[in-house]
């Protein structure tokens, strides 16, 4: 039987019904960040935690016909623990930031929303429906910030069409990744795998394969491979390679016949940003598949980033995988 994105989406959702995750919501005023807030919370699927004015916030519901009733509301403005959120801010910003700074800065929606999740009273948060993306990570990077060990973001689409899921990244966020980068990506893509129920085995794509032509470009991949498996032993990757010798066996046996992957890859590390962005594009309008994401990995908590042309249902979904990743970090 085929599986959709819908499917998917499904199998999130009976995931994290019960375990209560809070995401938040900085565009509360957003009539799709809203209606998509209205349903998570109708179906409990999990609490919406929206930022700003609660009048103003009641009067849209009411004019949606959305209810807030099982929805968490702040003012940044009336916040009652305002002077606590600041010293955990001035303290985070390790100097960066004076008390003012911070009285300032979290007026803002995304400011105040990502510390809401820093101090543990949120578990994500997905924004961006009106802001940059600039907007929504950069409070991100400065308050939750990477993982222990990582130095970077990076941005990761789930593939789907009908039974087939695989990861691609980074579609998003690096441009010209180094070694060092393109190994945290790969380690981080199989663990965001693993989230979404796919047995990660990790191609690192290049236009070689094992060595079939030899430039800076290549050996960047390679080098990028060793510095990867160091980081995880355990982990079933290989490359450099090309895609073709990467998913079809035929191919694999002729080109890298010794390859643990076998032509069986489920995770693809581009090397370049326009790359990963070139590929997953023709992989959804020419091949059919379904792109969820863009997906950011890499930071302690969850922050994902909306198109501003986004619908309802992009933020509902979006809503979806943040509260999957927040479990995984659990």
């Amino acid at each position: 039987m085929a599986r959709s994105n819908n499917d998917l989406f499904a199998e999130l959702k009976l995931k994290v019904q019960g375990w209560n995750r809070k995401i938040v919501f900085p565009e509360a005023l957003d009539a799709r960040v809203l209606a998509a807030a209205g349903r998570l919370a109708a179906e409990e699927v999990a609490t919406p935690v929206l930022i700003g004015d609660m009048n103003e916030i009641q009067d849209k519901a009411n004019e949606l016909k959305v209810s807030v009733d099982r929805m968490e509301i702040y003012d940044p403005k009336n916040y009652i623990d305002k002077d606590q959120m600041i010293a955990a801010f001035v303290e985070r910003r390790k100097g960066k930031a004076t008390e003012a700074d911070a009285q300032q800065l979290l007026l803002d929606e995304n400011y105040f929303g990502t510390m809401l999740v820093y101090m543990g009273m949120a578990d994500g948060l997905v924004s961006g429906a009106a802001h940059s993306t600039a907007d929504t990570v950069r409070p991100a990077l400065q308050i939750i910030k990477m993982k222990p060990g990582l130095s970077k973001t990076s941005g990761v689409f789930i593939m789907v069409r009908d039974e087939e899921k695989y990861v691609f990244a980074d579609c998003a966020i690096n441009i010209a990744p180094d070694p060092q980068d393109l190994a945290e990506i790969a380690v981080e893509s199989a663990r965001t795998a693993r989230i979404f129920d796919i047995d990660p085995r990790v191609a690192m794509l290049s236009f070689s394969t094992k060595g079939s032509a030899v430039s800076e470009e290549t050996k960047k991949v390679a080098d990028a491979l060793q510095l990867a498996k160091e980081l995880d032993p355990e982990l079933v990757i290989d490359g450099e390679m090309q895609f073709d010798a990467a998913i079809i066996p035929s191919v694999a046996k002729k080109k890298a016949p010794d390859s643990p992957l076998q032509g069986d890859a489920s995770v693809f590390i581009f090397p370049s940003l326009e790359a990963g962005n070139i590929g997953y594009k023709i992989a959804q309008r020419l091949g059919g598949f379904e792109a969820v994401g863009p997906i950011l990995q890499g930071l302690n908590s969850p922050v994902n980033d909306l198109s501003r042309g986004c619908s309802e249902e992009d933020v509902y979904h979006l809503a979806l995988v943040t509260a999957i990743q927040s479990m995984g970090n659990k």
